[in-house]
């Protein structure tokens, strides 16, 4: 599974409109609105490289009111369910 981080710079007076169609995307699996540079974050998880392209420059980009994207592609999960999940390989209980 690859994962891309979309950032999107939205029309200011579109941004829920932006969200929504960008949210209903194949391959897009999560949208955020946020304060800071951004507009919004697009999570893109598909299986294979070519795939980002397509969801990317394909679909998202031509989402009326999207403005710019800037893509950053994941190369690992740190994530505490991932973390726990590592440290309990191995371990068993001795009962």
């Amino acid at each position: 599974m690859i994962t891309a981080i979309v950032m999107i710079d939205a029309a200011t007076d579109a941004i829920p409109e932006v969200a929504e169609a960008v949210a209903g995307l194949d391959g897009v699996s999560e949208v955020y609105s946020t304060a800071g540079e951004v507009d919004l974050i697009a999570v893109v998880r598909v299986r294979e490289f070519d795939q980002v392209a397509e969801v990317i420059a394909g679909r998202i980009n031509k989402v009326p009111g999207v403005l710019e994207t800037e893509t950053h592609i994941a190369f690992r999960a740190y994530s505490r369910h991932d973390l726990e999940a590592a440290f309990a390989i191995g371990f068993e209980s001795a009962d």
